[in-house]
């Protein structure tokens, strides 16, 4: 596969009723935020705040080729923005209160090997969590996903780009599903709205199972928020154990800040699921590109949703994603 930028990736991937994604990046034009990066990391030894947001989805990648190879044929130029380090995003935070990230493996630039992540994790333990990825078709998945635990591994990425129809299936899987069961790692999904009948018969079998659904499903990627699909991710909330990110908003709906035609979804899924299962994350540093800020995203759930109570909100940007990934 090509990997020339993040929207003809995800074309190639999705459904053909999805195939309008994720806006196209620069590498040049990042938010102003990331012109304010510092190139020492030694803000970020100091103990995070435990009353600071997390952000539930962040990516990062380095151009340290070296000890960190690209996979799957992705060349250097294709990283999109050209560079997102621990260190700027640690930066980043710094600007907006958020003291905690769960760092989402991107299977584009890295497959299934974790470890930027997880070495980033070793260096900063009290800030970053790993969503990371292991390879159901290899022999003992579980095994993998035990040993990664230790390296502050609590969940797992699973995408339905990967192996399509048949993302869910297969003994490996079954695995994977019932290890999660144990260890108490989360199942992350990310899914176009088609998939969700199948993570639901998934849900009703492994009901022990921590599951996170990533960016609404989805749902909005078009341009169009569909009743039936916000019905179908509703569904969900009767699996006592299953979670929903409130995120990428510069990928949904009308994809201009501040976001407010997401605000009739998020009060659905509010109602269905209640605050305690749903948590905000910004999906950086896409987040960050094309007149989209790390600030907008924040806002739209810290500051904009006036139905919220004080616990809620807290619920939303912290305590959620703590109880989930923090184990």
């Amino acid at each position: 596969m090509a990997f020339h930028n993040r929207r003809r990736w995800l074309q190639a991937a999705s459904t053909a009723t999805f195939s309008a994604c994720w806006p196209s990046t620069s590498g040049g034009a990042r938010g102003s935020e990331n012109r304010l990066l510092a190139a020492s990391s030694s803000s970020s030894q100091i103990e995070p705040d435990p009353a600071g947001y997390i952000d539930a989805h962040s990516h990062i990648w380095t151009r340290d080729l070296g000890n960190y190879p690209l996979s799957g044929g992705a060349q250097i130029e294709d990283l999109d923005p050209a560079s997102f380090t621990t260190e700027e995003l640690l930066a980043l935070l710094s600007q907006h209160g958020v003291s905690r990230v769960v760092l989402i493996q991107h299977h584009k630039f890295y497959g299934f090997d974790n470890r930027y992540m997880t070495d980033a994790t070793a260096q900063h333990p009290d800030h970053f969590r790993v969503v990371g990825m292991v390879d159901d078709l290899s022999s003992s998945p579980d095994l993998a996903m035990r040993a990664l635990k230790g390296r502050g591994v609590t969940g797992f990425r699973i995408t339905s780009w990967i192996r399509g129809r048949k993302w869910l299936s297969g003994p490996g899987m079954e695995s994977m599903w019932r290890c999660a069961a144990d260890t108490g790692q989360a199942s992350c999904c990310l899914m176009d709205p088609p998939y969700l009948a199948s993570l639901d018969a998934m849900c009703r079998k492994h009901p022990d199972t921590t599951v996170v659904v990533d960016h609404f499903a989805r749902i909005g990627v078009d341009g169009v928020i569909r009743q039936r699909d916000l019905n179908r991710l509703c569904r969900l909330a009767r699996h006592r154990n299953t979670h929903v990110k409130l995120s990428a908003y510069y990928a949904l709906g009308r994809k201009k800040p501040p976001y407010m035609d997401l605000v009739p979804m998020i009060r659905q899924l509010l109602d269905a699921f209640g605050p305690h299962r749903l948590m905000w994350a910004s999906d950086s540093p896409y987040q960050l590109q094309d007149g989209h800020t790390y600030a907008s995203s924040l806002a739209l759930v810290r500051d904009r949703l006036d139905f919220l109570s004080a616990g809620d909100r807290d619920l939303l940007l912290r305590d959620t994603a703590a109880r989930v990934y923090w184990l």
